[in-house]
């Protein structure tokens, strides 16, 4: 009778890594869904990039944005690599020094005597660093860093499903909110609401609390009203404007939303050909084609086809990472990966919205696809991160992914 593999590595004092790694990782995962739509947006914006910049597309190359959009895809398949690689409690122990990290990159970004050579305000707004080569956006890193942040302090915990238990991950949501929104970008900073909502469901906790809160905030929002920033209340008013069908402000506060709307009523159902396409945006002089409004572009181009085909691309994505998520038994790799997938699934329905004027302009870009190092870098390590947690099988000693016995009572 012969001895069992483990038997005889302890027999012989011999390891086997190759025994090693098939047990520890799992090559067919549902996160590859996440890398190949991650993928299909990524090639898709870039050419969406070069029609929106471009007039003339017999040069044989890329418009320069879009050239540039092609490097940040390959800075970031290379980082996306990298962040798979560790196991993800490796990473875990790095949450809170992170966060605190990014937390005080968006604190230098305010601070009034930096240099405009090193943070330049843009339409009167201080969100870049500016590293010579690139700048760099840290509220787009933020992300990552909080979801880590709040995954590392809910995976052992109960606390959250007392209604006084929400308390420390509010507290923790608050300084990137506060820090991002005084940039000012309540866009992006509205997203960590998601989020931070997402990861706490997912964690057990009581569906009545989050009722609560929701309906509080509702209450309390037009109490905001007057700390809004002017342009703020431009995008309210000019949403307002649209819903009653006023057309009059359509070359004013709703000149970027009505042309968005009109390029994507171009394209028809299949699209129009490269050569009009380019035509279409470059002589409606659509404001952000490359970024905010990357969408209108691929609509005028490929038609509500070619827009379906993104949707799917991004539910691909999203389905695959709640896949993994639901596989995952450890807490902290399920809150990971719901965690950051909520970042997306806002950040796409906010951004595709506001393109189709369904909701008012915030500025928030179409994830893997609108122009942008930060935003490309930030999108392929967070899809790293969900890749990590489906190839790498937990590690003993872990517990079950937050069951508790009162579920259904």
């Amino acid at each position: 009778m012969s001895a069992s593999p483990s038997l005889a590595v302890l027999v012989k004092g011999t390891w086997d890594p190759r025994q090693t790694l098939r047990k520890s990782l799992r090559p067919i995962n549902a996160a590859w869904g996440c890398v190949f739509a991650a993928l299909g947006l990524s090639l898709i914006g870039i050419h969406a990039i070069d029609v929106a910049e471009r007039l003339d597309p017999e040069s044989g190359r890329l418009a320069g944005s879009a050239l540039r959009q092609a490097v940040f895809l390959g800075v970031g398949l290379i980082a996306c690599l990298i962040v798979a690689i560790p196991h993800n409690r490796f990473i875990g122990a790095l949450a809170m020094p992170a966060y605190l990290g990014v937390l005080a990159m968006l604190v230098f970004l305010l601070i009034p005597v930096v240099p405009e050579s090193i943070v330049a305000p843009r339409n009167g707004s201080r969100r870049w660093i500016n590293l010579g080569v690139a700048d760099f956006q840290p509220g787009e890193v933020m992300k990552i860093a909080y979801v880590l942040a709040i995954a590392h302090y809910l995976r052992f915990r109960k606390a959250h499903r007392r209604f006084k238990g929400l308390i420390v991950p509010g507290l923790i949501t608050l300084p990137p909110i506060a820090l991002i929104t005084v940039q000012p970008d309540l866009g992006t900073a509205m997203l960590f609401v998601g989020s931070l909502f997402a990861m706490l469901i997912a964690a057990g906790a009581r569906l009545r609390h989050m009722a609560i809160i929701v309906s509080c905030a509702a209450l309390a929002a037009p109490a905001t009203w007057p700390v809004l920033k002017p342009h703020q209340k431009v995008r309210v008013i000019g949403m307002i404007q649209q819903i009653q069908g006023d057309r009059s402000s359509a070359d004013d506060i709703n000149y970027q939303s009505f042309t968005a709307q009109t390029l994507v009523g171009s394209g028809g159902l299949t699209g129009t050909d490269d050569r009009h396409a380019r035509a279409l945006v470059t002589f409606n002089r659509l404001p952000e084609g490359h970024n905010d409004m990357v969408f209108a572009v691929i609509a005028a181009r490929f038609g509500m086809v070619g827009g379906l085909v993104v949707i799917g691309l991004f539910l691909l994505w999203l389905g695959s990472a709640l896949v993994t998520a639901a596989q995952c038994m450890e807490p902290f790799g399920r809150l990971l990966v719901v965690g950051l997938a909520a970042f997306i699934a806002v950040q796409m329905i906010v951004n595709i919205g506001m393109t189709i004027g369904l909701l008012p302009i915030t500025g928030v870009t179409l994830p893997f696809v609108s122009y942008g190092g930060s935003s490309m870098l930030a999108t392929w390590v967070l899809t790293g991160l969900i890749f990590n947690v489906g190839l790498h099988r937990p590690r003993p000693p872990f517990r079950s992914s937050f069951e508790y016995a009162d579920d259904h009572a």
